[in-house]
């Protein structure tokens, strides 16, 4: 190593593990250094380690270990501490991901556009990702067609249960399900998660949350790559912790949540977890923010979930019970020998309860606890036990229950998941205990460190196997490279016949054999071991050299926690219990002679058993490592305690992988980012296909010999700029002189060109003076001529007029006075023919006087007329009080009616037909009686004509006979009655009056209510229209069949009448008269052959391509054509509409997107806006106020659609508003949807077709630095220039805009359209500069910032009327990449940044940008330190109140405009002027059309 005074090195520190220093002097063999904390330390050489330049510190770190210039042990420590700080917990080490615990929530890293970033992204282009990991693996595996496995490792509280769910989510999202499931495999395996926390999770030292198991998760996968099955596999289940904890740990959380759950607790005579032996070993019984409760209520609920019955779930939480009573039973010595009893009745009633609870027989609990049954040759033996050996009895039997019960749950699990046997590829994750080195360490750590040292072996292999191939795909001639291999401990600890899992078995197997004899035995076979030694303060202790340090086991319990006695008893016993559950984890063990009951099983042999099934597993698979790191013992976030996490980056392995990479070349750069750094110096180095490969250090010598070169280049640029500057002064100095003489120059002919302009300017002058005087004289003659002229021209033609005047005045004086002496003659001549006449009249109105004195004197007459009077008097009266019950019965059937109304929806149908009904008969009822109110009138006024001619004749007949005196009696008794007759008359007349008020208050409440109904009615139609299901036949057909079932009473009236009108909407049924002779089978037979022509003529018309006339959609203006004259719009029930439907979707599918999509788009919005402009809603059975004032109730209706029979025949073409029924306003709401589909599809399509050319765009300044540097580089590539791929998006606008404007695309969806692909533009170019490092950067910023210039300068050229505000959708990229090509950044203030720079941006999305910026063209350096603490303080408070602080931005998928907008967008469209294409005109239904156009 070259160490010289001033270099960067790091040097060992007892507290920080590393501290950053500074060389100053070298003494001796010594080196002096400077720490950053100001202390100067001696230090040995090789102790030092170099450092890689403060300029490199300032960008964050790299986001993989290998881009480091020194790659070392504590370059790797202070990067990933630095990367920490910024929250990027991701760092790859080559293939390896480490993942360092945040301790905080950052839901950003992890939703679902994060998914589709790293969805098929090549591995190591975006920023380290656990999706990255899981994606490359799924990649990989439908690629090769291989199995793959993630093997996820770390401490306890590393993060390892979570990265394996954010592995399963990725997996889920990218592979999808199989058809048929309710729920994805993923979610199936994370609802079992409680569960299995539950059974195997327990309080350590380290973790309140440590799985005490291992788990590997199979996800299973089809030929198609979706997820079909998964399985989940436990390892080596820690069976001692049920029986045994050390203070502060716990036992498993199920028997603390057991004795939380209040009446369950109860039912099992379970209290507080200190009164069980079980569980009070330790003092710790809760856990801080956790409700063992609440806890209890959450695993019930998993149960239900993966589908365990509740008998089931009532059986293991009884089972649990029992296992905490069976701990309370004590022993005591017996009255025999090596005997033992019940100790107390405490231990009694546990041992009922125990018994109880397994459903067992109590005193053969106590038997098979108390002695044990030795068979031999002569027969059964019972042997008694001694208290110690029943206590270990009851304490095998707890764990072998506990264990049996894990185990049947871990199959529930993967039944309920379900396994799919025909699957051939998947993808294992591998969920494992990281290493483990405790103050105190037994038989569970040596186990442990024995699955890591496996594990590790095989990341050797793997990490040495991808080195040896990535040097052989490079064609580097490269030597064998050692790494540390630890087979010798795997033997040390494995192999047989001596090993230490041989020896312990072999000592488990001598019933007096103690952990003093093991370790002796253990020390004689391994005297010379080097991985393992003596302890030196315990003769039973032995300490082992691990890949990651040196671990002290203490051997007292590893004896008992190995033997694993399968009692023949134990099992027999709970067999023959009473509960199928129990008796269920139990089976009947197979028959065998034995000498004794106890059946030995070796814990560490089965363990390693498991752990070779698993390594055969991931040797046929191909594997990926995620090392996941616990930055701090205290579970806090933004807290890096580098001893702890520099140890556990050596039990990772990650730091042996450094060293194997230290051992070939650690360094690698793609050509690229060499020719970048290093162009200039030009150095040879190895010949590569794709990388540029360098020895460890040699990266530290080219930064230097650049830096001199830099210098050496500076100094020749200050050179340059000096001699510029003085030149520059120079040619300013001399042009100035040359400037000011040419002034004065100036002035001097100025001055004497002013006097010659001034001396002819006086010439001129006098010359126009002059003619400007003969002018006026001459104008002044001419003048006065003609207006003397022109006097003597007006005299004349004055006297001319006058004497006209004179002579049409003395005409009309004759005319009117002939005119008056002919009108005199004419009415002399009629008076004396009126004379003739009048005398002729009275001659006969004599006649007629006797006559009818004659009958006057007849009184019976008269008593006649008034007993007439009194029974049409009656007959009012009797009407009149039947009007007034029928006023108030309709009054209270309308109260009754409307408080229906108020009611629920259901009923709303039949009250309103109930309502509707009851105002059509209220309506008739008072037309009758005005009918009869006007007859009384019609009577009342002949009657007074009748009187009046009585009067005259009394007259008469006093003059005439006046001697009659009898007559006159009579005459005045007659007047008396009739005057009692008027006075009964001006009542009944006054009380028709008051009936009239009455019956039009009757007639506005009746309108009122009608008001009311047709609002109803309304609001019914809108809930009809929400309620609407996708399919419009099958709503239509259903809604039909309940509309006529509902209101059938009510449309029954003028059912004949109105089916001619309403039902069909072709041509052929609106002549009904015409074919009146016709059989009714031939007239159906002629309307569906009409009916199928009109089908075929629409089929044509949408299938065609009928183009464009004078701008406007053939296609859409026929159909509308043709529709409106057939009456389609005012059809109850038509199938018209949804055909036409249908044929657009149909033909959407079949056709060329990119013609079909901007043409449909067309003629669809443009017949939405024909409906929408055209059409009136209207209600069910609305009111027909609503239509015609006239007209009221049904047969109103009935009136209205008897239109004129004109329009039947086609004479009537106007476009005025119709009458919309259902099925057309349904076809309004299919066609908008149809708009908005199409709308949709051309903007996915634009998306699908742009997105390749944005990825193109945003990483072509790495392939373009690769054609600069080409000379240089061998096999370089020829690539497009820069520009040629901005082109290429502009030659796709064009190519767009081109093609929607040929199909007449209104400019309203133009607009709305290239909005939204801006919007996309913004979208995608703003998260790859967020996601990829590499975009971050100052060449890259200028490069974006062109290709923003070519969109200006598009968007112009398309103007306003089609871009619209295209340029305000790219702020956020022009923002970000104007803050990447601005220079003194350091400068800068958060302020300055946030108002000014980037006031659109958010303090999350300015602190990436800051923090993964670097400048590859000038070296500058980002914002200050400063600033990066002022906005991690901010995002700090921000997390803990955003529910979602994600940086990137998502995208826009709605529809941006509505009804409304397009109706009032796109011009009103005329389509009288439209003429058929000649195709369509050989159709007869077109008929029509052709004659319009005549």
């Amino acid at each position: 190593m070259n160490l010289r005074k001033g270099a960067k090195v790091w040097v060992e520190d007892k507290n920080l593990a590393w501290v950053a220093a500074e060389i100053t002097d070298f003494r001796g063999k010594q080196v002096q250094v400077q720490t950053a904390t100001g202390k100067t330390v001696l230090a040995l050489p090789e102790k030092l380690c170099l450092r890689d330049a403060d300029e490199e510190e300032e960008h964050g770190g790299v986001d993989d270990m290998t881009k480091l210039t020194y790659l070392n042990e504590p370059g790797v420590l202070y990067n990933l501490e630095r990367r920490y700080a910024l929250n990027d917990i991701y760092t790859y080490t080559g293939s390896i991901l480490i993942a360092v615990n945040p301790f905080t929530k950052l839901p950003h890293l992890y939703n679902v556009h994060m998914m589709e970033q790293y969805r098929g992204a090549p591995f190591g282009e975006l920023s380290p990702h656990v999706f990255a990991v899981a994606d490359v693996s799924y990649r990989a595996m439908m690629n090769e067609g291989r199995s793959q496995s993630i093997l996820v490792s770390g401490e306890s509280g590393a993060g390892k249960t979570e990265t394996t769910k954010l592995i399963m989510q990725y997996l889920t999202f990218v592979g999808g399900r199989a058809a048929g499931d309710d729920r994805t495999v993923e979610q199936q395996v994370l609802e079992s998660n409680p569960l299995l926390e539950a059974f195997g999770n327990a309080r350590t030292v380290r973790n309140d949350n440590s799985s005490r198991f291992g788990k590997f998760v199979e996800i299973q996968f089809d030929a198609n790559g979706r997820i079909s099955g998964a399985a989940i596999r436990t390892y080596l289940l820690e069976r001692s912790r049920v029986v045994q904890i050390t203070d502060p740990e716990r036992n498993y959380h199920c028997f603390y949540q057991l004795c939380a759950s209040g009446k369950d607790a109860e039912k099992y005579k379970l209290s507080h977890p200190s009164h069980f032996y079980y569980l009070n070993q330790s003092k710790t019984y809760e856990l801080e923010g956790v409700s063992s409760a609440e806890e209890y209520m959450k695993t019930r609920r998993a149960m239900d979930i993966v589908g365990i019955s509740h008998e089931d779930q009532e059986a293991i939480f009884r089972t649990l019970a029992a296992i905490l009573h069976l701990g309370n039973i004590e022993f005591s010595p017996g009255r025999e020998h090596d005997s033992s009893v019940i100790k107390d009745q405490k231990s009694t009633f546990h041992m009922q309860m125990a018994a109880d609870l397994f459903r067992c027989d109590v005193n053969l609990l106590l038997a098979t606890l108390s002695t044990r049954t030795i068979q031999t040759r002569e027969g059964s033996i019972v042997k008694a036990l001694d208290c110690n050996a029943a206590m270990a009895s009851r304490d095998a039997l707890a764990k072998t229950v506990y264990a049996r019960l894990f185990d049947w749950l871990v199959d529930k699990i993967n039944v309920s998941v379900g396994q799919d046997p025909n699957s051939h590829i998947q993808i294992g994750v591998l969920d494992i205990y990281g290493f483990e080195c405790f103050k105190h360490n037994s038989f569970e750590q040596f186990c442990i460190n024995f699955a890591n040292e496996k594990l590790q072996q095989h990341f050797n292999e793997h990490v040495f196997k991808m080195e040896q191939d990535e040097y052989r795909k490079e064609a580097i001639n490269w030597s064998y490279i050692e790494f540390i291999d630890n087979q010798d401990v795997l033997d040390l600890i494995e192999k047989k016949p001596i090993g230490i899992i041989a020896l312990l078995d072999e000592a488990c197997m001598f019933p007096k054999s103690t952990h003093e004899t093991f370790t002796t035995k253990l020390f004689q076979h391994f005297r010379g071991h080097l991985r393992l030694e003596k302890a030196k303060f315990s003769e039973t202790d032995f300490t082992m050299s691990h890949y990651a340090g040196k671990v002290t086991y203490q051997t007292d319990t590893f004896l008992d926690k190995n033997r694993d006695y399968v009692v023949v008893e134990h099992c027999n016993l709970l067999a023959s219990s009473k509960c199928p559950f129990v008796a269920g984890l139990f089976p009947s063990p197979p028959e065998e002679s034995s000498r004794s009951s106890y059946k030995f099983s070796s814990v560490a042999t089965r363990f390693k058993q498991q752990l070779q099934s698993l390594m055969e597993t991931l040797n046929t698979t191909e594997p990926h490592y995620i090392r996941c790191v616990k930055p701090n013992s205290l579970n806090r976030p933004q807290k890096f305690e580098n001893l702890s996490i520099l140890h556990q980056l050596r039990c990772g392995g990650v730091l042996e992988a450094v060293r194997i990479s230290l051992a070939g070349y650690p360094t690698r750069r793609t050509y690229s980012e060499f020719v970048d750094r290093f162009g200039l110096l030009a150095p040879e180095f190895m010949d590569t296909r794709t990388k540029v490969f360098l020895r460890a250090g040699q990266i530290g010598v080219l930064d230097s010999r650049r830096a001199e070169v830099l210098d050496t280049a500076a100094k020749r640029i200050q050179r340059r700029l000096r001699t510029f500057i003085a030149h520059r002064n120079f040619i300013s100095t001399r042009g100035a002189a040359i400037s000011l003489q040419a002034y004065c120059r100036g002035c001097l002919a100025r001055k004497m060109f002013a006097e010659t302009r001034e001396a002819a300017a006086a010439v001129c002058l006098q010359k126009y003076v002059r003619r400007w005087l003969f002018r006026r004289a001459y104008l002044k003659l001419v003048s006065a001529i003609v207006i003397i002229q022109s006097n003597i021209r007006g005299f004349s033609t004055r006297q001319k007029f006058i004497h006209g005047k004179k002579h049409r005045a003395a005409t009309i004086i004759q005319a009117r006075w002939r005119l008056c002496r002919f009108r005199s003659a004419f009415h002399h001549h009629k008076k004396s023919i009126i004379a003739i006449q009048c005398h002729w009249r009275r001659k006969l109105a004599k006649r007629e006087l006797k006559r009818l004195k004659q009958e006057a004197n007849e009184a019976g007459a008269l008593r006649l007329a008034k007993t007439k009077l009194e029974k049409q008097l009656e007959d009012l009266t009797w009407r009149l009080h039947l009007e007034k019950r029928m006023r108030v019965s309709a009054e209270e059937a309308k109260s009754v009616e409307i408080s229906k109304l108020q009611k629920a929806l259901e009923s709303l149908n039949l009250e309103l037909d109930a309502a509707k009904l009851a105002t059509i008969s209220e309506c008739n009822k008072n037309a009758v009686l005005q009918n009869q109110l006007e007859l009384s009138i019609k009577e009342k006024s002949a009657l007074e004509k009748d009187f009046t001619v009585m009067a005259e004749m009394r007259k008469e007949n006093a003059l005439l006979k006046s001697s009659l005196d009898t007559l006159e009696k009579k005459n005045s008794s007659l007047e008396l009655e009739l005057k009692k007759a008027l006075k009964d008359a001006n009542d009944t007349i006054e009380k028709l009056r008051e009936l009239e008020q009455k019956n039009s208050e009757l007639q506005r409440n009746m309108q009122s209510l009608e008001e009311k109904l047709s609002h109803l009615e309304d609001e019914n139609h809108v809930l009809r229209q929400k309620a609407l299901t996708p399919s419009p036949k099958t709503s239509r057909t259903n809604f039909a069949k309940s509309f006529s079932d509902k209101f059938g009473g009510a449309l029954n009236l003028h059912q004949m009448d109105r089916k001619a009108v309403y039902e069909s909407p072709t041509p052929s049924k609106l002549i009904v008269p015409l074919s009146h002779g016709m059989s009714d089978s031939r007239r159906s037979k002629l309307t569906a052959e009409r009916q199928q022509e009109n089908y075929e003529f629409l089929s044509r018309c949408i299938k065609e391509n009928l183009g464009f006339q004078n701008g406007k959609p053939l296609a859409a203006c026929i159909i509308y054509k043709c529709l409106h004259h057939w009456h389609s719009f005012e059809s109850e029930r038509t199938a018209i509409f949804d055909y036409i439907i249908e044929g657009i979707n149909d033909v959407l599918k079949v056709g060329d997107e990119s013609i079909t999509l901007p043409y449909w788009l067309s003629n669809t919005s443009a017949l939405l806006c024909l409906l929408q402009r055209n059409l009136r809603s209207n209600g069910f059975l609305t009111a027909s106020t609503q239509r015609s004032g006239g007209n009221t109730g049904l047969p109103g209706r009935v009136a209205y659609g008897l239109k004129s029979p004109f329009k039947y025949l086609g004479f009537e073409d106007g476009m005025s508003h119709i009458e919309a029924r259902y099925p057309a306003i349904l076809f309004k709401q299919q066609l908008t949807a149809c708009v908005e589909k199409i709308f949709g599809l051309i903007r996915d399509n634009i998306k699908k077709d742009l997105a390749p050319l944005l990825g193109s765009c945003i990483q072509v300044p790495k392939n373009a630095r690769v054609l600069a540097g080409k000379s240089r580089s061998p096999g370089g590539i020829p690539q497009q220039s820069p520009s040629s791929q901005w082109d290429s998006i502009m030659e796709f606008l064009d190519s767009l805009m081109d093609h929607l404007r040929e199909n007449y695309v209104p400019s309203f969806f133009i607009r709305k359209l290239i909005t939204q692909v801006f919007s996309f533009i913004n979208i995608s170019l703003f998260n790859s500069l967020l996601l990829r490092r590499e975009c971050c950067s100052f060449s890259n910023g200028e490069y974006v910032k062109s290709g923003l210039a070519e969109l200006e300068k598009w968007i112009v050229n398309a103007k306003e009327e089609f871009a619209g505000t295209s340029w305000h959708e790219l702020n956020y990229i022009r923002q970000a990449v104007g803050f990447l090509v601005i220079h003194q950044k350091r400068k800068k203030s958060l302020d300055d940044i946030r108002h000014d720079l980037c006031p659109a941006l958010t303090i999350r999305q300015i602190y990436r940008i800051s923090t993964m910026y670097w400048d590859d063209k000038y070296g500058t350096q980002s914002v200050s330190n400063e600033v990066v603490a002022e906005m991690r303080e901010m995002l700090n408070k921000d997390n803990q109140h955003l529910s979602s602080n994600s940086f990137l931005l998502d995208d826009d998928l709605s529809i941006p405009f509505s009804t409304e907008d397009i109706d009032i967008a796109i011009p009103a469209i005329d389509p009288s002027d439209v003429e058929l294409p000649a195709v369509l005109s050989g159709y007869s239904c077109a008929q029509f059309l052709i004659q319009q156009q005549k």
